[in-house]
């Protein structure tokens, strides 16, 4: 290993003298905005990439140098630099005689070989994908095993012709997968080169051809819809007859306990009856051996950024409702209809809308206005197509948020939101939010000077100063106040908070612990990273006890009747599990979580007429768990089946798709006889 990490500091401390023509060189577009670079320098066999996004103030930036055998595989590959949110970056590979080194933020790795292997970065930049592709183009069947283990496979798709300022290119779609959750979409120009590594929401593409871009991310929209059609197509059940579901105990939000044994019936979209559990079927019914688990209506994710490739897990997680917190907003309309038209899976979706200043360090979703007119403009063609509330960000001009929130409000929108720079919790309130977003942004006041900026990382690093704020003060309790006698709510977002501040290298995140073994290899490799920069004296002890303040904060606020909302902000699905399990550290218990999760949270966002909890007349959404969580709340981890708008799914046929090892099995289904 001292031969290997030598190697790579000398090829790194190199990398900055070299001096070679024709670089390849990249744009990153988030947006419509060129949010990052990536340029890759050959000389001979070493190259170096100079790779760096800075989107919302934030975003991975590294220095790559790769050695490149003559099998066309990376003998030396060594990164430095930091992570989106600033902690630090080292990782270095090295092979030779028949033995691989490795050492990334999990620790250090190694394996004998037979043949020279395909290493898989931890922190690699869409450089790697490339070097990944020709490497499988060249291999029997495009799949190759890969180190530190796991295997890679390409899919060749169709020929695409692009023009730019380079000229008039064809370059062949080719879909990536084995190393995350989903499968990457890549073009290759006819070399073999890496031209794009593309997405609906955003993209990296050869410097020159950035005008390719809405184009291309609208086939890539199309490519990520098709797989999921297809995946619908064989794991989602619409049975066309009533479906008995016998022998479940119902978890009643009403009394926050689990009925008797009954049998649930649906038929089409909606509940058409709950009986005794003994009851006798009718002809032609579909039965479902429920085996004695609960019944829990969908549940709510109160802070999502939905995209395809999260939706049918956010329903796999009996998550049927997820409120949008910004979005490209013609993505997002594409992926409701595309849900509620049945193509493919996933939640019904509650829209806000996403409203930002501009500034060096706008985020780029929704609506990025330079005036408060603008803005105005930006409510009202939100409140035209039905949005259920506003965000607004935190380059907002918080002058302009009175009129934002009177706009909204004359147009029957809540409004929520991160609060703008330069400002602080207390006065947005006062100027009408309805509900506050994200913990530190309400806490960051208490500890910050007025001059210093949240428009960048400060916003989350600032947290290292929470252990020494005293929860008793005059201003601690004032803003408390101002949440208690305005009725306001607030978005905490727990779990985001406890990756940020305790999660370290190499260690599993507390929590994942649950799951992590359950995940594909990439997944876990990338999860074992810290999220913030510790090496500071005294840093790590700091965000660690900040977390603590902020779980002390939860439960003054939940102590007072303040009305908590469960979001992750990270995707949901496993994550929203552990959100809801961390509220039991502020305080409540599991039958509390349960209903704000379902019935509470119907309420507050005007559905509990047809959702929120399981009674004839509502719609088809629940799940199906074996034990009992109102006494264990880790029992929502194991379901077995998910419905929604009575459409039947089954973890266990679905989880494989994703790499993900399932946690229980399906129940019994009988389908009546012909």
């Amino acid at each position: 290993m001292t031969r290997t990490l030598s190697l790579a500091v000398a090829l790194f401390l190199s990398a900055a003298s070299i001096a070679v023509a024709d670089p390849a060189s990249y744009s990153v577009i988030f947006g419509a905005k060129i949010v990052g670079h990536l340029v890759a320098t050959p000389n001979g066999d070493v190259t170096t990439i100079d790779f760096d996004i800075k989107n919302n103030g934030r975003g991975p930036s590294s220095l790559e140098t790769i050695r490149m055998g003559p099998d066309g595989l990376p003998t030396d590959w060594s990164i430095k630099g930091a992570t989106t949110f600033g902690s630090k970056v080292e990782e270095h590979f090295h092979q030779s005689g028949g033995k691989a080194e490795w050492l990334d933020s999990t620790g250090k790795g190694s394996a004998k070989l037979t043949a020279p292997g395909l290493y898989v970065t931890q922190a690699g930049s869409p450089w790697a994908e490339g070097v990944y592709a020709r490497a499988l183009l060249k291999a029997p069947g495009m799949t190759l095993p890969v180190l530190p283990g796991g295997a890679l496979t390409l899919v060749k798709g169709e020929a695409i012709a692009v023009t730019g300022e380079g000229g008039p290119l064809t370059v062949t779609r080719y879909t990536l997968g084995g190393i995350d959750l989903t499968p990457e979409s890549l073009l290759l120009d006819d070399k073999g080169e890496l031209f794009a590594s593309v997405s609906a929401s955003s993209i990296l593409v050869r410097k020159g051809y950035e005008g390719e871009e809405t184009r291309l991310r609208g086939m890539a929209a199309a490519w990520s819809k098709q797989r999921f059609i297809d995946i619908e197509k064989d794991v989602a059940h619409r049975y066309g007859a009533p479906v008995r579901i016998r022998n479940v105990r119902i978890f009643d939000p009403k009394t926050s306990a689990l009925t008797q044994p009954v049998s649930v019936l649906v038929n089409g979209r909606s509940i058409a009856a709950i009986e005794a559990v003994d009851s006798p079927a009718t002809p032609g019914e579909v039965t479902i051996d429920g085996a004695g688990g609960a019944l829990v209506a969908g549940m709510y994710e109160m802070h999502a950024h939905l995209q395809q490739s999260g939706a049918l897990l956010n329903l796999m997680a009996g998550t049927t409702t997820v409120r949008d917190m910004g979005n490209d907003n013609a993505v997002l309309d594409n992926l409701v209809n595309q849900i509620e038209t049945g193509e493919i899976g996933g939640p019904h979706v509650i829209r806000s809308g996403f409203i930002e200043g501009r500034s060096p360090f706008s985020a780029n979703n929704g609506f990025v206005v330079d005036s408060q007119d603008k803005a105005i403009d930006a409510v009202r063609w939100y409140g035209a197509r039905g949005y259920w509330q506003i965000k607004i960000y935190n380059s907002m001009n918080p002058a302009w948020v009175p009129a934002i929130v009177a706009q909204s409000h004359a147009l029957g929108m809540r409004v929520a939101g991160h609060v703008p720079a330069f400002s602080n919790a207390d006065a947005m309130m006062t100027a009408g939010y309805d509900e506050m977003t994200h913990i530190n942004q309400f806490m960051l006041g208490w500890v910050i000077k007025p001059d210093e900026d949240t428009r960048t990382l400060f916003r989350l690093t600032a947290l290292k100063r929470l252990p020494d704020l005293d929860l008793k003060s005059d201003r601690v309790q004032h803003t408390i106040q101002l949440m208690v006698d305005g009725h306001k709510a607030i978005d905490p977002t727990l779990g985001i908070h406890e990756q940020l501040t305790q999660n370290r290298d190499g260690q599993v995140p507390p929590g994942a612990v649950d799951y992590f073994d359950h995940m594909p290899i990439g997944w876990r490799r990338e999860s074992m990273k810290a999220w913030v920069d510790t090496s500071a004296p005294g840093d790590d002890k700091a965000y660690r006890a900040a977390f603590d303040k902020i779980i002390d904060t939860v439960r003054i606020l939940h102590d007072r009747g303040v009305f908590i909302l469960f979001g992750t902000d990270t995707g949901g699905s496993f994550t929203y599990h552990r959100e809801l399990e961390l509220y039991q550290r502020a305080g409540m218990t599991a039958p509390e979580i349960l209903t704000r999760a379902t019935l509470d949270s119907a309420r507050y966002a005007g559905q509990d007429q047809t959702m929120g909890s399981i009674e004839k007349g509502k719609l088809a959404d629940f799940f199906l768990v074996p034990g009992d969580p109102t006494k264990d709340l880790k029992a929502i981890k194991t379901i077995r089946m998910v419905v929604r708008d009575g459409v039947f799914y089954y973890p266990t046929e679905v989880y494989p798709r994703f790499g993900i090892t399932p946690f229980t099995t399906a129940p019994t289904v009988t389908l009546p006889v012909k």
